[in-house]
């Protein structure tokens, strides 16, 4: 497999398109409206990490063996499955109980973009114009001398 955040990342995208299809056609009259926001926001949620998900694959692509990316890819991971998941079960079965689950996967996404801050703080930027990349002299380097 190529990037197990990335494959994960378009499956929980796949599958938060189905569950938004599903609650928008067939629990439209079958939920109540407070239920069905509920649900919504497991879709909402779970969509949004889904893409939180790619980007934190793309990135570890050029740093695979961060262990902040690693952590922070399956922490929002976690984050949907404890999140949306008990959000749709919430409002699907009725199961007032699930609600207790919900915050550790709210705690899983906050921890989860947490460590990508780090990331991004701690990596020191790359590329064609960064300042580790610069020349020592430029004078003696220029093509134009």
């Amino acid at each position: 497999m190529q990037s197990i955040f990335l494959f994960f990342g378009a499956l929980s995208a796949l599958i938060g398109v189905g569950m938004g299809a599903f609650g928008a056609h067939a629990l439209k009259n079958v939920i109540s409206p407070e239920m069905l926001t509920v649900y919504q926001t497991g879709v909402n949620y779970q969509m949004w990490h889904a893409l939180g998900l790619i980007g934190t694959a793309l990135i570890r692509r050029h740093e695979p063996a961060s262990r902040l990316l690693t952590w922070a890819g399956w922490l929002m991971l976690l984050g949907i499955v404890l999140f949306s998941g008990s959000l749709y079960l919430l409002a699907i079965m009725d199961l007032k109980q699930l609600g207790m689950v919900t915050p550790f996967g709210g705690v899983s996404f906050l921890l989860a973009w947490s460590l990508l801050a780090v990331y991004a703080a701690r990596t020191p930027p790359s590329g064609r114009y960064s300042q580790y990349d610069k020349p020592k002299n430029p004078a003696k380097t220029s093509r134009l001398n």
